[in-house]
């Protein structure tokens, strides 16, 4: 059945791009220089309807197809020329068209006045502009559905807006930041239809006197256009439903949206148990609100760590019920020429519950685990921003930042352990808490003191604290000799308590020296300050009220870790033809202070490290660029602390005071190629990374009990990866391939008496898709595709291999007046190479609309996971175990809701 759909899909476009005629020519200026990047036009004189574009070659040239029988209007266009028209009419028989055109000078042309003709896409330097009428057919609900089909342009299944196989930094609607750039955010809440044009900014940087003087290549931003009447009005939607699954299921949701030329103002607002999550527990720890690591290239890896408890972050679609509220606003004022306010503010309310079974296989002794979780999690998340930016001439800007971000976090499992062949059985009970909080400001400074020397100052500051809570459950007593355990009726009831709290400041002066117009001198001064405070201690509850309390030295901590980085950089930006050098020495002194135990121990030691990237420009919108970085990594408090911590019901940890620093070479090669006259988008690349003297853990087993330890592991760890995508559109029809593969050997070291075993465990994991979609005007659209992914698994010589083949089928039907039914199928089939593991399930949804034309009123019938799928699988390797997972998945659920579009 599933292969008949794709051939039919096939034959469908194919017929269609068989029924066109290619027109090809060049654009030349009067003198008859050939124009790069002029735009070409086809409209339909019928309808007016855009029927194909074009844009020129280095050598003016320029080609497309057109719909046999029918007349239009071409029309090649040219920043600062006159445009030129011209009118043919097409016979069903005819033959491919050779077609030149001449564009003048336009004397009375104002600057700033738009052409009559909406161009498709305009190139103008680092900036590329969509309009967005161009590429859609009215069915888009929202920006990412828009986005989708702009060439060169991806949203993936995260919402994050990809541009040459590189994420967007930054989202903006009217140039004023959109929840501080947030990809996610606006893919999936800005309304589709209040999108006029889509403008790229390649090179992208905030601050104008600093563009172009550092490596701003993998910074893309994306400025949102609104049309007319979208500006200086509130728009949005408002939208209920209820519906029906094994419970009565409801969605409550609202956008609202203003922007004038001073001020915008965006609340959203989201409640139901469909298991739709605007934000994630995930997204919550990755929401930077804007803060950025400014010295990235500077050659240290340092960061306060997450000290939680492991609690579980999955994806959406592995959670068995959800239940989600979430509120957000955004502003932003322009209080005078020089000076503007802005500020988000964003909850969420995410109760989920998680029912998983695991096989897990150990690598040391090949002991097979097998567990039932039943989890109940809950997460109650908080941001409040303000900024403020000062900008009273172009030499001089002030930005000042403050982000708080506080959580709730509970999570509840019951789980059931089995080991030994079956011979082993222990339920066990966990629960965690932890209520974070963090505080971040930032004040930074530019100034320009004349067009050969700039300064920049940046100032970072983190407060944060922790206190994650861990209590187990257990019928057999863990760890019999390090936890003094009391036998008791009701099991062994161990609980942690831990308290960390941090205190960073990063700060340095760039100075930038410009030395012409093709090279200048970077030089840098700054410090990372680091304090950081850890308590913990275990104790056990007994069934008659009192509390065994352990004091045993390795059973407490309260350790005071202090880290410095004091650095001076120099890096080199010069142009010689096709190439751009930017080699780059950093000077580090790092000093270390660790005090514990009543014994307080000192570090401090001196390195250079070397950075350079080099990027070759081919042509405009080709180039290779080489990237290459040696960094130190440091780690927190978490790997000092030498007082045994939980990390879960079997997993024990405990630090070690004597770490070292690990070293880290990385190597990428990228490739990137996107081309608008034949529209072909191509890109790729290779990342090589070996790490020396890697923080690894030393772990001793006892069956299923871990305890483990950081050490300097002696042994390399390398990994090489590779990704490439290559995306041509014919018309109307926009087909992909893409392939990602990932080879790493790393060394796990477990403990063999008084000795250590090393273990070298290889992975290698490849990924492929290929899709064919369709875009027409036309009622019926489509996209089908295939995905096969591989995983091979080698630990300690035991190799296991798993594969998962999904063939894809998404389809869009407009029909009689104002319907539109969208329909998603996926089918999955899970194996392993022994085919002792197998399982094969299809997920299905469809969407029934109606809205009248012009109509605010929207009507729709949803149906998720149609066919009632119960679980899916998936699998995942460390150095010491791998795990073949099933998650249980929420149930059929269908929805009847009313939209209501401002």
């Amino acid at each position: 059945m599933k292969n008949s759909i794709l051939v039919l899909l096939l034959l469908f476009s194919g017929s269609l791009l068989a029924q066109s005629v290619k027109i090809s020519g060049t654009v030349k200026d009067s003198l008859g220089n050939p124009l790069e990047l002029a735009n070409i036009i086809a409209n339909n004189t019928a309808d007016g309807s855009l029927e194909n574009y074009a844009i020129t070659n280095p050598k003016g040239e320029f080609n497309f197809n057109v719909s046999a029988g029918a007349e239009y209007k071409l029309v090649a266009s040219f920043l600062g020329l006159k445009p030129s028209e011209k009118t043919i009419q097409i016979p069903e028989d005819s033959e491919d068209i050779q077609l030149d055109f001449s564009l003048f000078s336009n004397e009375n042309e104002l600057e700033g006045v738009e052409l009559v003709y909406e161009m498709p896409v305009t190139i103008k330097g680092d900036t590329i502009v969509y309009n967005a009428d161009s590429f859609t057919n009215g069915t888009e609900r929202k920006l990412g559905d828009v986005l989708k089909k702009l060439p060169g342009v991806e949203v993936n299944d995260d919402g994050e807006i990809e541009i040459e196989g590189k994420k967007v930094s930054k989202v903006m609607v009217e140039g004023k930041d959109f929840f501080d750039g947030d990809s996610k955010i606006a893919t999936k809440n800005i309304p589709a239809d209040a999108v006029s044009k889509v403008e790229v900014l390649k090179n992208h940087n905030d601050v104008g006197q600093l563009r172009g003087l550092g490596n701003d290549q993998d910074n893309i931003a994306v400025n949102i256009k609104l049309k007319e009447g979208k500006k200086n009005f509130w728009f949005g939607e408002i939208e209920g439903g209820l519906g029906e699954g094994d419970k009565t299921r409801y969605l409550a949701s609202t956008k609202l949206f203003y922007y004038s030329p001073e001020t915008s103002i965006n609340l959203i607002g989201n409640a139901n148990n469909t298991g739709d999550v605007p934000f994630t527990f995930r997204d919550y720890f990755n929401f930077t609100g804007g803060f950025r690591n400014f010295n990235q290239r500077g050659g240290t890896n340092f960061s306060i760590n997450d000290s939680g408890l492991g609690f579980l972050i999955m994806q959406n679609n592995r959670a068995n019920e959800i239940r989600t509220k979430f509120g957000a606003a955004n502003f932003s004022q322009e209080i005078n020429d020089g000076l503007d306010v802005s500020g988000f503010a964003i909850f969420s309310d995410n109760e989920t519950d998680f029912v998983q079974k695991s096989i897990r296989t150990y690598v040391r002794d090949g002991v097979e685990e097998t567990t039932t979780n039943n989890s109940e999690q809950a997460n109650r998340l908080g941001m409040l921003k303000l900024s403020t930016v000062y900008k009273p001439n172009a030499n001089f800007q002030l930005d000042y930042d403050v982000l708080g971000k506080k959580s709730k976090q509970e999570e509840y499992s019951d789980v059931l352990s089995i080991f030994s062949d079956g011979a082993v059985v222990n339920p066990i009970e966990e629960n965690k808490e932890n209520d974070p909080f963090s505080i971040n400001q930032n004040l930074n400074v530019y100034y320009t003191l004349n067009e050969k020397n700039i300064f920049a100052g940046y100032v970072q500051h983190l407060y944060q604290k922790e206190d994650p809570f861990y209590n187990a459950l257990v019928q057999i007593q863990p760890f019999a000799g390090i936890l003094p355990l009391q036998e008791d009726p009701l099991g062994f009831d161990v609980n942690q308590q831990k308290t960390i709290e941090s205190n960073k400041v990063d700060a340095k002066i760039d100075y930038y020296y410009v030395i012409n117009n093709k090279s200048n001198l970077n030089l840098t001064l700054g410090s990372t300050l680091s304090s950081q405070n850890f308590d913990s201690s275990i104790f056990q509850r007994l069934s008659g009220g009192e509390t065994n309390t352990f004091s045993q030295q390795d059973l407490v901590n309260d350790v005071t870790y202090n880290f410095t980085d004091l650095f001076l950089g120099a890096h080199y930006k010069f142009k010689t033809g096709k190439f751009t050098f930017t080699p780059g020495l950093t000077l580090h002194h790092y000093m270390l202070k660790n005090q514990q135990n009543g014994i307080e121990d000192t570090e401090s030691n001196t390195m250079v490290l070397p950075d350079l990237f080099t990027i070759i420009e081919l042509k405009k919108s080709e180039n290779i660029r080489l990237d290459y970085q040696m960094t130190a990594e440091y780690t927190d408090v978490n790997n000092f602390a030498e007082g045994y911590v939980f990390n879960n019901y079997n997993r024990l940890f405990r630090g070690n005071r004597d770490i070292e620093n690990a070293i880290y070479h990385n190597v990428n090669l990228g490739y990137f190629n996107i081309n608008m006259y034949n529209f072909t988008n191509i890109f790729g690349g290779i990342n090589y990374s070996r790490k020396v003297d890697a923080i690894k853990t030393f772990t001793a087993f006892e069956q299923i009990n871990q305890v483990s330890t950081p050490i300097n592991s002696n042994f390399v760890d390398e990994t090489i990866s590779g990704n490439g995508r290559f995306q041509k559109t014919f018309r109307k029809i926009k087909t992909n391939l893409s392939a990602s593969v990932s080879y790493s050997k790393l060394n796990s070291l477990v403990a063999n008496g008084a000795d250590f075993i090393n273990t070298e465990s290889e992975n290698f994991t490849q990924n492929y898709q290929a899709s064919v979609e369709s875009n027409f005007k036309i009622p019926l659209n489509f996209e089908v595709g295939y995905n096969r992914l591989i995983n091979n698994y080698n630990n300690g010589g035991r190799d296991n291999t798993f594969y998962t083949d999904r063939p894809f089928v998404n389809a869009q039907v407009d029909f009689l007046k104002g319907f539109t039914f969208e329909a998603d199928w996926s089918y999955y089939n899970y194996t392993n190479k022994e085919d002792t593991v197998s399982n094969e399930y299809s997920f299905v949804g469809a969407s029934l609309f109606y809205r009248q034309k012009d109509s605010p009123w929207e009507f729709r019938l949803d149906g998720t996971n149609l066919l009632d799928v119960e679980s899916l699988n998936n699998d995942s390797f460390t150095e010491n175990y791998n795990t073949t997972s099933q998650y249980f998945v929420q149930p059929r659920i269908l929805m009847a809701s009313i939209k209501y579009n401002l």
